[in-house]
């Protein structure tokens, strides 16, 4: 359930970079409906103690990125720059069939509402930037082809903002207690810059995820819906090959755990922000014996996470 709810945001950013409602012009917020509202009149939520109640003319398709203020909340407004804590309520458009509900679990998402999420999603970055806490609204995708990811359907989306919280600048380089990894896995050293350099000679091919802390972070605990700041190495276990390296682009990574390869998502869920991970990652918890790119099988990392959204 966790994971489900955690890729329907995602998604619906997917879609927005490939239509209309992107935009790199940084239009001024507004907290108001947009999109194809007429499509959502006949929709009506009931709220209550827990998932709210939901009705609406089946099949429900709209054209473009749409979102509807449902009811306004009476707290704080959020903030640009701050991470929107919300509860999601997800129904399938053509039958109103529940796909995810995070109001009845108790794990509300955490959605940044930065530069990333307004170049990307022009209409859900105005609709929370403004909004206040306690609101309810409504947000719906048009239908997505199944090369896409999709199904073929418009999802809706009953979203309930919860809280709005700053986002902690992240951090330039690990920070914590350094730890001493048990003998028989990949030897980890520094350059002369800093970098984490691997040796994987003589390392057996795992049984299982290896998610050890070189070191130890004092900051955060990483959950697995989080969007994280991190510096990585990644290389093949076979040879040592570097495949992948955020150090050589010059900038950390920002993404979101529900998207990356299993053995990531696994491995990091748990962790503190501050440390740095050594993962040792069979190959179906990565890219299959098949790879992806110059990743091949087995995959070892140095993660380095610096900061969550």
């Amino acid at each position: 359930m966790r994971r489900l709810i955690a890729l329907l945001l995602p998604l619906a950013l997917l879609i927005a970079g490939c239509s209309s409602g992107s935009s790199s012009s940084q239009p001024t917020p507004t907290s108001q409906s947009a999109g194809d509202v007429n499509a959502l009149s006949s929709l009506k939520v009931t709220t209550t103690d827990k998932a709210p109640t939901v009705d609406f003319a089946k099949p429900l398709t709209v054209s473009s990125l749409t979102v509807k203020m449902i009811q306004d909340g009476s707290g704080a407004a959020v903030k640009a720059g701050q991470s929107a804590v919300v509860n999601v309520l997800a129904l399938k458009g053509t039958d109103g069939s529940v796909l995810g509900d995070t109001f009845s679990s108790g794990q509300p998402e955490k959605v940044p509402v930065d530069s990333s999420l307004q170049q990307q999603n022009a209409t859900l970055y105005n609709a929370l930037v403004g909004a206040k806490v306690g609101s309810y609204l409504a947000y719906a995708t048009p239908p997505v082809s199944a090369e896409q990811g999709g199904d073929g359907t418009t999802t809706l989306l009953i979203l309930k903002i919860t809280d709005a919280k700053d986002i902690p600048a992240p951090l330039s380089k690990p920070e914590g207690d350094v730890v001493t990894p048990p003998p028989g896995l990949p030897k980890v050293t520094t350059d002369s810059k800093g970098v984490p350099q691997i040796d994987v000679k003589g390392v057996a091919k795992p049984t299982k995820l290896i998610a050890q802390d070189l070191i130890k972070g004092k900051g955060a605990v990483v959950q697995s819906s989080d969007t994280i700041v991190a510096n990585y190495v990644g290389v093949n276990l076979s040879d040592g090959t570097k495949f992948d390296s955020s150090y050589d682009r010059g900038t950390p990574a920002t993404f979101a755990l529900s998207q990356v390869i299993q053995g990531w998502t696994d491995g990091l869920t748990g962790k503190t922000v501050g440390s740095r991970v050594l993962l040792v990652i069979p190959a179906a918890q990565a890219y299959g014996d098949q790879g992806q790119g110059g990743a091949k099988g087995d995959l070892v990392f140095v993660v380095d996470i610096l900061g969550v959204q």
